[in-house]
């Protein structure tokens, strides 16, 4: 048996295990898996930033999330998503969905 204490150490080192959170999104086919963890604001998509993904008329709704919580509760954290399967416009409803997840996800553990 596990004592709290030791809950979120990691097993070999006596470092504690870094603050992350791991969600999907999903939507028909396509999944994205967001892993976001305490950090500067970096924001990528399979190693992309976020105003570099394809198609152009959905980047808008790639950003919603942002623009909808506002840019200063992205700053503590980075986000890294990987996305597979779907179409194009399934696969950024994935991508938007695991963003707004991760988000909530890891305010409510480490924050709140």
């Amino acid at each position: 048996i596990a004592r709290p204490e030791t809950m979120n150490a990691a097993p070999t080192t006596g470092k504690p295990a870094p603050q992350s959170v791991q969600v999907y999104g999903r939507k028909k086919t396509a999944t994205a898996v967001a892993h976001c963890k305490r950090g500067h604001g970096l924001l990528k998509v399979n190693g992309r930033p976020l105003d570099l993904l394809e198609p152009e008329m959905m980047r808008f709704k790639l950003q919603e999330p942002v623009l909808l919580l506002g840019k200063e509760r992205f700053e503590g954290v980075d986000i890294r998503v990987r996305v597979k399967g779907g179409g194009h416009i399934s696969q950024v409803y994935a991508i938007r969905q695991a963003i707004s997840k991760s988000l909530v996800a890891y305010y409510q553990k480490y924050v709140d």
